[in-house]
C-alpha cells in the first residue's frame, strides 16, 4: 500500500493542512470526527484514563507543572527520553511495511531521537553521549519496547501512542514551564524534543493519526491487548518519573521560578497546588465555582496583590467623594 492510497479523507471536501508524508499531502478537515466506543482511539483514551490521571499526579510531574524544576533533573529525564525514544523508533523502522505500524509510519513528523540528541548536546556537550546512561528505571521500559517489536509488533502501536500523543498535547505546556523556569533560550536551545518542526498543526494531525489508527484491521482481543500495553507504558513512564524524584532529593540545587517571579514561589506555599492561583483561576475558567472564592483569598494574602486592592479601594473611594461633593 503506497502513502497516496494510504491518504485520510474525513469529509467528501477535505482541505489540506499542509503536512506531507513520503511526499505525499495528507489531507485532514477540521470538522470533528464521528467517532464510535469501538474505535482504538476512543478505547485508549477510556482504557487509560486512570493511568493518565496517576502519571499527571505523581509528585514529579506535579513540581514540574509548578516549575520545580531542577536542571540536573531536566538533564536526566532528557537523557532517559533518548533512550526510550532511540528503542521505540529502532523498532518502528523494523517494523516500518507491518500492516498495523505503516498506517502510523510519520518519521519525518513524529521521530524525536534526532531533536533529544542536539538537546543532550546542548547541556552536556559535544562529548554527551559518553556522559549518560541508560539507568535502572528507564532500562526496564527500554526492554519492554525491544521485545514488542521484536516479537508482538502490532503492540507498538501503544507505545507510539501514549509517547507522540502525548508530546503534541501535555508536552507542549511543559515545553512552556521549562523554557520559564530553566531560563532556556527563547531560540528553542534545549527544547527540541517538543518542537516539531514537520507539523504545521498539532490539532489536525492528533486527527490524522487518531483516524489511521481507527482504520487498521484489530480485532477487539487485539485492541484489548493494545489498551493493556498502553497502561503498561504509563507504568514504565512513572517508573522513570520515581526514579528522577529519588535522584532529585539527592541533588542540592537551587529550584529556579517558572518566570512568574518571586511573587509565585511564595503564593505556593509549601507546594500545595491548590494554593496557586494561576491553577485556581484555571478551574474557575472551567466552571468550578469551588475554586473562586480560593482565588480572591490566595490573591488577598499576597502583599503586591493587597497593594493593588488597596489602591484600587482608595481610587474608589476618592471617586465617590468627588461625586457626592
Amino acid at each position: 500500500m503506497t502513502t497516496s492510497q494510504m491518504e485520510t479523507k474525513l469529509t467528501s471536501q477535505p482541505r489540506s493542512n499542509g503536512m506531507t508524508n513520503g511526499g505525499a499531502r495528507i489531507v485532514v478537515d477540521d470538522d470533528d470526527e464521528v467517532l464510535s466506543p469501538t474505535d482504538l482511539s476512543e478505547m485508549l483514551a477510556e482504557g487509560t484514563k486512570e493511568a493518565h490521571d496517576r502519571a499527571e499526579n505523581c509528585q514529579f510531574v506535579k513540581d514540574f507543572l509548578r516549575g520545580c524544576i531542577k536542571r540536573e533533573l531536566f538533564k536526566r529525564g532528557t537523557a532517559a527520553l533518548y533512550f526510550v525514544y532511540m528503542a521505540i523508533e529502532e523498532e518502528i523502522e523494523k517494523n516500518k511495511d507491518h500492516p498495523h505500524i505503516a498506517p502510523i509510519y510519520f518519521p519525518a513528523e513524529l521521530h524525536r531521537r534526532e531533536a533529544l540528541a542536539r538537546d543532550l548536546e546542548y547541556f552536556y556537550g559535544e562529548d554527551w553521549e559518553s556522559q549518560i546512561s541508560l539507568s535502572a528505571g528507564t532500562k526496564p521500559y527500554v526492554d519492554r519496547i525491544h521485545e514488542v517489536g521484536q516479537n508482538d509488533p502490532v503492540l507498538l502501536v501503544a507505545h507510539s501512542y501514549t509517547r507522540y500523543m502525548g508530546d503534541l498535547s501535555g508536552g507542549q505546556i511543559l515545553k512552556k514551564v521549562a523554557l520559564r523556569a530553566l531560563k532556556l533560550p527563547s531560540t528553542g536551545e534545549g527544547l527540541n524534543f517538543y518542537q516539531f518542526e514537520g507539523i504545521h498543526s498539532h490539532k489536525g494531525f492528533k486527527q490524522l493519526y487518531r483516524s489511521r489508527m481507527n482504520e487498521l484491521e484489530l480485532d477487539a482481543e487485539t485492541k484489548g491487548r493494545i489498551v493493556d500495553e498502553s497502561n503498561r507504558a504509563f507504568g514504565f513512564n512513572m517508573m522513570v518519573f520515581t526514579e528522577l524524584e529519588e535522584i532529585g532529593k539527592t541533588i542540592k540545587e537551587e529550584v529556579q521560578d517558572a518566570g512568574f517571579g518571586h511573587g509565585h514561589a511564595e503564593i505556593m506555599e509549601g507546594g500545595d497546588i491548590n494554593k496557586c492561583p494561576y491553577y485556581a483561576a484555571k478551574m474557575v475558567a472551567s466552571g468550578n465555582p469551588t475554586f473562586a472564592c480560593q482565588l480572591a483569598m490566595t490573591l488577598l494574602s499576597h502583599p503586591p496583590c493587597q497593594m493593588a486592592l488597596a489602591a484600587c479601594v482608595a481610587f474608589f473611594a476618592g471617586f465617590a467623594a468627588w461625586y457626592l461633593l
